[in-house]
């Protein structure tokens, strides 16, 4: 750097300094952020990131110099357009990318500035009173008519086209209704990470689509684990579970007897001979026996035989989820 004034050399060094001082370096465009508003942005960035505006030649020079540091940091030079700036910060660049996203302001249009996205002058009442203005939302394309004493605009009305530039004449317009239809704020185009560089698009990712993929990779390969018998410390419960249910309908069908099948065995049977009681006449039951019969009337409906038990009914309840989560892996693997 011979040659070159003691100032421009300071600030290399420092722009290097942060460099090696932050995990994640990014490059924003500061254009047309008004000074107050870039103050505002600054302090509620305070306790996350730095930002340092400085010389596209300087920055650079520094990019080169730190390069056998932090591997590729050179190729964030690329997105240096605009009025650059870099941002330093530790903390994950999507997170960096949402409090920038966060952080933009809605702003009235001006003149010669470019629509990102389709302004719209939207149908109904105005609230102005009949006058030139009526003239002046007709020529921008905004059909408007005199209703009950009001200028009213007929339908939601496309004045500037999403990459366009917007005219004198459509942004005074917009000012006087109302309409804001720009951000403003720091664009983030690029950010720098352990030798990787992301862009923009990248890092502008639907958090509530996200988290439902995630959601629902999760509970796919809970039941995957689950059929396929892999026990983990997410699915253990569940597998046991499901299996000493598995055993006691098992061990209730097979009429063994334990502390687990006892009382469902022993209830199944007394329903079986309350049922048999019942085709028998008063004659041929003893008074114990009548008695049991009146009790069980009163109390509930007396199971038949041709009745299904409650265990098998439980499994085939068990048969139909596992049905239904067979579908979900075969839609996993489809």
């Amino acid at each position: 750097m011979a040659h070159v004034a003691e100032w421009k050399k300071e600030e290399v060094k420092e722009i290097e300094d942060l460099i090696n001082s932050y995990d994640v370096v990014g490059v924003v465009d500061l254009l047309n952020i008004p000074a107050r508003q870039l103050q505002e942005m600054r302090k509620s960035l305070s306790n996350h990131a730095v930002i340092r505006l400085s010389k596209k030649n300087l920055i650079n020079l520094a990019f080169e110099d730190c390069n056998k540091s932090k591997e590729n940091i050179v190729n964030l030079s690329e997105f240096l357009t605009g009025q650059p700036a870099l941002i330093f910060t530790d903390m994950n660049p999507f997170r960096l990318y949402k409090i920038l996203e966060d952080n933009k302001t809605d702003a009235p249009a001006k003149a010669g500035s470019v629509a990102s996205e389709d302004i719209v002058v939207p149908k109904g009442d105005t609230g102005f009173e009949p006058g030139p203005f009526l003239g002046e939302l007709q020529q921008i394309g905004a059909p408007a008519k005199i209703d009950k004493g009001k200028i009213v605009v007929d339908k939601d009305s496309v004045v500037v086209e999403a990459g366009e530039v917007v005219s004198q004449q459509i942004a005074g317009v917009l000012t006087r209704l109302g309409i804001k239809p720009m951000e403003v704020g720091i664009d983030l185009h690029a950010v720098y990470e352990e030798g990787s560089v992301y862009k923009a698009d990248v890092l502008a990712i639907d958090e509530e689509e996200t988290i439902a993929k995630v959601q629902d990779a999760y509970i796919k390969a809970f039941n995957l684990s689950v059929f396929a018998g892999i026990p983990t410390k997410e699915t253990i419960s569940t597998m046991i579970g499901t299996a000493h249910s598995k055993s006691v309908n098992l061990a209730v069908e097979a009429g063994i007897l334990n502390s687990d099948t006892s009382d469902i065995i022993i209830g199944l049977a007394n329903g079986k001979m309350l049922a048999l009681a019942s085709k028998l006449s008063d004659d041929a039951l003893d008074d114990e026996l009548s008695d049991k019969l009146a009790n069980a009337a009163t109390a509930a409906p007396v199971a038949t035989e041709d009745e299904e038990a409650p265990e098998e009914e439980e499994e085939e309840e068990e048969e139909d989820a596992e049905e239904e989560a067979a579908a979900g892996l075969g839609a996993l693997f489809g």
